[in-house]
């Protein structure tokens, strides 16, 4: 069994410490994604599982072993980089299987696992060519199977698609996610991309300035977020997020308007209190150009400063509480500078956060 154990881990430079003292507990063949900004200490969490950072305080343990003082070579995982690392003057069968050969297995052996891997990730027609006369995409399968080939316990992904074109990103998260089902394994993934995170992840964990802010499925750390900053992180446009304090189960915004406390919070936030209000573009949409659902909805007079086509619906550019807001346009229309359009707020679907802690209130 490969589960990864991190209890009370502490990273540091010096003085300097970047990472302190996180728990986390990974199971057996599970897909768990580490996101962040850049230098919230993902990366480096990385790298101490694999052993290429020693960990100043606390204990790592893959599977039943502890290996806080072992050596990358023995931790049985395999790492796959965002650069590839591939030898350049090596064809792709000799990058997949030079690990094999380091280890002095038996040609034949390696024979085997290579062409295994390579049927896996679809490079058996690829397999005498150098990594130069290879796409990007190639580059990164090959980089991918030779990590395969090894069989690890554990593998680990340290921001593998940032190299590449957006439809090559998207091409390869396919590929990756197909990976897990077929190489049953455990995955330690590493990005600052939160699509990334959203669509691959069994659990995401979420980092900000070395800590673990959240650990939860996708679907829960989108829906029920623990604070301002994991809100307006995950997802896509971020989560709108304004100022404003409680008046008899209103907020009231620095402009003067208002809106009502979403149904979860009507009656527990004391009048006065300093609160957050938040809510996603796509429960702020114009009368007419909504999906069909019922709910509490609060109509809003919007004037839309700019309207973003993407085809099958729009992202709408306007203000409310003094605030840069974003609301969503199903089947959308040409939307004029200027115009205002009454929009509707599906009220439960909002949130309340205290606006000193910048914690939710949902309790």
């Amino acid at each position: 069994m490969a589960e990864v154990s991190l209890k009370n881990v502490v990273k540091r430079y010096g003085a300097l410490e970047v990472v302190h003292g996180i728990d986390l507990e990974i199971a057996h063949n599970e897909f768990v994604v580490l996101v962040g900004p850049s230098g919230c200490g993902k990366s480096t969490t990385l790298r101490m599982i694999a052993g290429l950072e020693d960990i100043s305080d606390g204990e790592i343990a893959i599977g039943d072993k502890v290996v806080n003082m072992l050596p990358p070579r023995k931790r049985n995982i395999s790492m796959v980089f965002q650069n590839y690392a591939l030898y350049p003057h090596m064809s792709v069968r000799e990058n997949l299987g030079f690990s094999l050969k380091i280890a002095k297995r038996a040609p034949e052996d390696i024979t085997k696992a290579v062409d295994d891997a390579a049927d896996i990730l679809g490079l058996t027609e690829l397999l005498e060519r150098t990594p130069a006369e290879l796409s990007g995409g190639q580059r990164q399968r090959v980089a991918m199977g030779r990590a395969i080939v090894r069989h690890p316990d554990v593998f680990l992904f340290d921001e593998p698609l940032s190299n590449l074109d957006a439809k090559l990103r998207t091409q390869m998260r396919v590929e990756i996610k197909k990976l897990h089902s077929k190489v049953k394994t455990t995955i330690v993934y590493v990005t600052h991309d939160q699509i990334e995170a959203m669509t691959l992840a069994d659990r995401i964990v979420i980092m900000k300035d070395g800590h673990i802010v959240q650990i939860g499925t996708p679907l829960e750390v989108f829906e029920r977020p623990v604070d301002t900053f994991v809100a307006g992180f995950i997802g896509s446009p971020p989560m709108n997020l304004i100022e404003g304090s409680v008046k008899d189960d209103h907020v009231v915004f620095s402009d003067g308007r208002s809106l009502p406390v979403p149904p979860d919070f009507t009656g527990k936030i004391a009048n006065g209190r300093r609160v957050v209000f938040g809510f996603r573009a796509d429960v702020l949409m114009p009368k007419g150009h909504t999906l069909a659902e019922s709910g509490v909805l609060h109509d809003i007079d919007l004037t839309i400063d700019m309207a973003e086509p993407l085809g099958s619906e729009s992202i709408l550019l306007t203000t409310l509480g003094g605030q840069d807001i974003q609301a969503r346009m199903h089947n959308p229309r040409p939307v004029t500078s200027g115009e205002v359009l009454t929009c509707e707020l599906h009220l439960e679907k909002c949130h309340l956060f205290d606006a000193d802690t910048t914690q939710s209130l949902r309790g």
